[in-house]
């Protein structure tokens, strides 16, 4: 019997250590070794292949070939469909809707006549079943396995010769090779190490599941999201319709591109408008709120920025941002105490984009600026008007890009008045139904969306 071996493994990096550490020397996080037991056997490759090694500009590419999922939004973030051989992640809560977005996307590839194989490690086959009815599943390519054992998993994969490949989910899948248990790093690490090179010698496009940890991230080795092509975050609240779809990592497009989603009783449906869905119940001439035109990738979109300016009952004002970056938040404050004159030292702010949409962009100083002080003046902004730009420390306002396709966006949804940077007027002549009115800075900005 051979000798067993206990080392220990970061269940955050994957660093590995002959004994316990309290804090991980590699990516200091506390408390994050887990034991494991192996055997000191080794296993040696038999095949030894020689490498070839090729001129960059002697080497021949051809355009990948794109399978389309059958939702657009989707297609968006992937960028412009599935790519044969690639290994997609999908993260997300769980209950967020994971499991009943992939059986869409493989009833809707199953339909093209490609043979699709659905592991499911966490549900029988009779519960995909009844979800499949529920979602009008009625693919007839579309086969279905309840399995945990990844050899098994490959065997099937050998007989089927699937076209695509869905694993649900990779933390409860195992490799019978080793003694840890399903969930561990070295199982996720080997069992994603085999579907990977099972995707790309076999060309077959595959989506694996992986749970997320509290602080959202996905759980397991952080290796695990280096090892795959794309990384896809499946994010919204369970108790809100929306569900928002967003790419963190993409080798094969931009990872930019939002998709949107709402869950109905008949499963995910695509958002086509996210503007008008983002301004649903937008309140009419009410202090606090104003609407700014954003990117996401090529796609613009209307978001709320709403903010409420009260008089704060502690010594230590509170400054609470959602959905925005809360640095960006306080810094907007600064400038409009020494550059505006607002003296709100006292007062707490509160600033929320609306539709728990997350937005970085610096385009959306402006907008914060005249949110914080129409609730600070208690003076609503006119409903039909926008306001787009960066704010310098000196209250400038300087140059935001794709300009031309945020105004477009607003002036379809009816919105009559546009606030941007002077420097941004040059050859908006095309744009109609809207009043574009140049400013060079913050002063300029509120005496015209604060005017009575």
């Amino acid at each position: 019997m051979a000798k067993l071996k206990i080392k220990y493994i970061c269940q955050d990096c994957g660093y590995e250590t002959p004994k316990w550490f309290g804090k991980c020397p590699s990516c200091e996080g506390w408390n994050t070794f887990v034991e494991e037991v192996t055997d000191r056997t080794t296993k040696v490759s038999n095949a030894i292949v020689d490498a070839k090694v090729e001129k960059v500009v002697d080497i021949k590419t051809n355009e990948e070939y794109r399978i389309t999922t059958g939702l657009q939004e989707l297609d968006r973030v992937l960028g412009g469909g599935l790519v044969k051989g690639s290994l997609t992640l999908v993260g997300g809560d769980p209950g967020i809707g994971k499991s009943t977005l992939l059986i869409q996307v493989a009833n809707n590839i199953s339909s093209q006549g490609l043979k699709v194989l659905y592991v499911s490690a966490e549900e029988s086959a009779k519960q995909i079943k009844l979800r499949s009815d529920r979602l009008s599943v009625q693919a007839q390519e579309l086969y279905l396995l309840s399995e945990t054992n990844m050899d098994i998993v490959t065997s099937a994969i050998d007989n089927l010769s699937p076209d695509l490949l869905v694993i649900d989910s990779i933390q409860t899948v195992y490799s019978p090779s080793l003694e840890s248990a399903p969930g561990s790093v070295s199982q996720v690490r080997e069992t994603t190490s085999l579907l990977m090179r099972l995707a790309k010698t076999r060309d077959m496009a595959t989506f694996i599941v992986g749970h997320v940890t509290k602080e959202g991230s996905i759980a397991g080795p952080r290796v695990l999201e280096h090892m795959v092509d794309a990384v896809l975050y499946f994010e919204g609240e369970r108790h809100h319709t929306y569900r928002i779809l967003r790419g963190v990592k993409n080798r094969f497009g931009s990872t930019n591109e939002l998709g949107i989603f709402e869950m109905r009783d008949i499963g995910l449906v695509q958002v086509e408008n996210p503007s008008e869905m983002l301004l649903a119940g937008r309140p009419l001439n009410t202090a606090g709120t104003i609407v700014v035109p954003s990117m996401e990738g090529t796609r613009p979109m209307l978001v709320e920025v709403q903010a409420l300016v009260s008089h704060t009952a502690f010594g230590m004002p509170r400054r609470v941002a959602t959905g925005i970056d809360y640095n960006r938040v306080v810094l907007m404050l600064a400038v409009l105490e020494k550059k505006a004159g607002l003296e709100m030292q006292s007062y707490d702010a509160y600033i929320n984009i609306v539709g728990g949409i997350q937005i970085k962009e610096p385009a959306m100083d402006l907008g914060i600026v005249c949110a914080l002080a129409s609730s600070f003046k208690d003076v609503a902004i006119d409903s039909n008007t926008i306001a787009i730009g960066e704010v310098g420390l000196t209250g400038e306002l300087r140059t935001v890009s794709f300009i031309e396709k945020r105004l477009k966006e607003a002036s379809k949804m009816g919105f009559k008045t546009a606030v941007i940077p002077k420097s941004n007027l040059k050859g908006l002549d095309n744009i109609e139904n809207i009043n574009i009115i140049g400013v060079t800075n913050i002063i300029q900005a509120l005496d015209i969306v604060l005017a009575r």
